[in-house]
């Protein structure tokens, strides 16, 4: 980034937020848009990104031969390697125990797949999510070893299951641990263990989610039999290994983890391989979501993923692994419509759970302080981490939503979810909170975390929380709105906005969508969907050029409040991001509102940047 101008205080905008417009160096937009025969608004957009001269062409057109990491570059992974290949070329027998979210549904797909190549059936075993909770357990490797297993490879888990990864190496296991969470000090026994945020890892790939880790780990090991001459001598062709990048696209846009570096590699790589439909489960996805067009990332966060953890939120963990790792179309499209069930019964608890959650907060007042804390006895376990993401985002500040169930033991005991902003590690918060013998488990990552608490410790969990966010340097704030440019509804059209996509995207954690300002613009009609979106016409002030506008789950809010109530005489500033919506072969641009100002009180300066 190259600093902001600050264009409006939080008390202007109807969300509450500053607005700011993101600066850049002209002449380095003048310089890159002229040696690549870019537009002016694109090199802009760049620049703001930090974007440079000399990394622009890795940045727009990253490939396989020239931006793939060396795996061996990771710690841990020679040895690793060459122990797999063994285990291959030996006739050992090998089992998955994988995470029930995307990042693990896809990861095991992408593991399964590979040691299928090599005729080899591998069991795998997804942790219940409601009834086990995450990561690995002695009875989960148990049931693996009863079904043959010699070697577990563990996928986005086991990084801090000191216990169980003893209770299985005990069994007389080979345990190797691929994960991608934050270590808690020192490392569990495993007989492997591959992790780019390891202490002692300098390989620079922290950004990587578990699917990214696997796929070089099956490079890696492709890498090493090739050296060994195990496919020449087998008359047997290498893994198709570029066929599985869709799997590691849509696992890492599904994690949110940030897409810089070989993620953004991954997504663009993965994405072109998924046009192909060449998976069956996720071809079977597509259809059963209506995905007419190609899948985008965007595609990926508001219809794959969900379906593919929604089975893991009504007691099917393990559909979607099932789903992505099959190659027979029928299968696929069965386990695509079971999913599609377990997704309208998730979006109905969810509804509920959802207005329980937000009573709460007005009631105890929650938004008043630098952090939302609620639990409910009724508050579904398998959709907490969900419903404090939008908390999150509704209050601008950390959220954390705790549910109770019984253990395998019997015992009550409480588990939640976390979501933060910047400045606050969830991660951190919980391995401390467990360090200090409030919680009984806790980690995960900075924006996203899970633990176990013992119910009577609520209390003593909120007082931490308080305490760990009051000795950090910068409190809590609520985050503002970065202005790419100021763009007007006739300069956006759909050529426009497959620019930013193709040059400036993908998007996601890390690379945001830009965020455009819509200024003078007249409302012309106004509508409810759903009983929670606004939908609105507007105009520019001349009444010339119109566009849709979505204002999605902006009923009650200020914003929403002031659309239905005053929105015929007063003209806004609208705050947002650009959008094709393509219906029956025609595509057309709508806007996403994100915020709003009343224009009767604010003005915004015309010497700002415009798109």
């Amino acid at each position: 980034m190259n600093g902001a101008t600050s264009i409006f205080d939080s008390d202007q905008s109807l969300g509450g937020k500053k607005w700011n417009i993101l600066k850049a160096d002209d002449e380095l937009v003048r310089q890159m848009a002229q040696r690549h025969d870019l537009p002016e608004f694109v090199s802009r957009l760049l620049v703001q990104r930090g974007v440079t001269p000399d990394t622009i062409e890795n940045y727009l057109n990253p490939t396989l031969k020239n931006d793939f990491p060396d795996p061996f570059s990771m710690r841990g992974m020679r040895e690793f390697t060459e122990d797999m290949a063994d285990a291959i070329t030996g006739g050992i027998h090998i089992g998955i125990l994988a995470d029930f979210d995307v990042d693990g549904a896809t990861s095991a797909a992408i593991m399964t797949r590979f040691l299928r190549h090599f005729d080899i059936i591998t069991p795998v075993y997804i942790p219940d999510r409601l009834k086990e909770g995450y990561g690995p357990s002695k009875a989960a490797l148990q049931s693996l070893k009863d079904q043959g297993a010699e070697y577990v490879v563990m996928l986005d888990c086991g990084i801090t299951a000191f216990e169980p990864i003893q209770d299985g190496m005990d069994m007389g296991l080979k345990i190797a641990v691929f994960d991608h969470h934050e270590p808690e000090g020192g490392l569990p026994a495993a007989t492997h263990i591959i992790n780019p945020k390891r202490h002692d890892d300098e390989a620079g790939l922290e950004m990587l989610a578990a699917c990214g880790v696997t796929f070089i780990a099956c490079v890696a090991i492709n890498n090493v039999l090739r050296e060994r001459g195990y496919f020449k001598e087998n008359n047997k062709p290498e893994a198709p290994l570029k066929s599985w990048l869709d799997l590691v696209g849509l696992g890492t846009v599904c994690d949110m983890v940030p897409l810089q570096g070989v993620n953004r590699l991954f997504v663009k790589a993965g994405f072109e391989q998924m046009a192909h439909r060449d998976n069956p489960g996720i071809d079977a996805l597509c259809q059963v979501g209506k995905i007419e067009t190609l899948p985008s990332p965007k595609d990926a966060g508001w219809s794959l993923g969900p379906r593919i953890n929604a089975g893991s939120r009504v007691h099917k963990s393990d559909i979607g692994a099932k789903l992505l790792s099959t190659d027979d179309p029928e299968e696929a499209m069965s386990y695509a419509w079971a999913l599609e069930d377990c997704n309208v019964e998730r979006k109905k608890i969810q509804s509920t759970m959802m207005q329980v959650a937000l009573n709460k907060v007005e009631f105890l007042k929650g938004n008043e302080e630098h952090f939302i804390l609620v639990d409910d006895e009724s508050f579904h376990s398998g959709l907490s981490g969900l419903v404090a993401g939008r908390l999150k985002d509704r209050y601008d500040k950390p959220a954390i939503v705790v549910t109770y169930v019984e253990n395998e033991q019997g015992v009550l005991e409480g588990r939640g979810s976390g979501r933060s902003i910047k400045g606050v590690n969830m991660a951190a918060l919980f391995q401390a909170a467990r360090e200090a013998g409030v919680l009984l488990k806790g980690g995960g990552h900075a924006m996203a975390g899970g633990f176990t608490i013992e119910p009577d410790k609520l209390d003593d969990f909120r007082n931490f929380i308080g305490q760990f966010i009051d000795a950090l340097k910068n409190a809590p704030v609520i985050e503002p709105i970065d202005i790419a440019a100021i763009a007007s509804l006739r300069s956006a059209r759909p050529e426009f906005v497959k620019l930013l996509m193709d040059k400036v995207g993908p998007f996601g954690m890390g690379s945001p969508e830009p965020i455009f300002v819509l200024s003078d613009v007249r409302v012309q009609t106004v509508d409810i969907l759903k009983d929670k979106h606004i939908r609105i016409m507007m105009s520019d002030n001349d009444r010339g050029s119109r566009m849709k506008a979505m204002f999605f789950g902006g009923v009650g809010t200020p914003l929403g409040d002031a659309l239905l109530k005053n929105y015929r005489n007063t003209l806004f500033h609208f705050a947002g991001q650009f959008q094709i919506n393509s219906w029956q072969g025609r595509e057309t641009v709508e806007f996403h509102l994100m915020d709003g100002i009343d224009i009767m009180t604010s003005d915004i300066s015309q010497t700002q940047a415009h798109a």
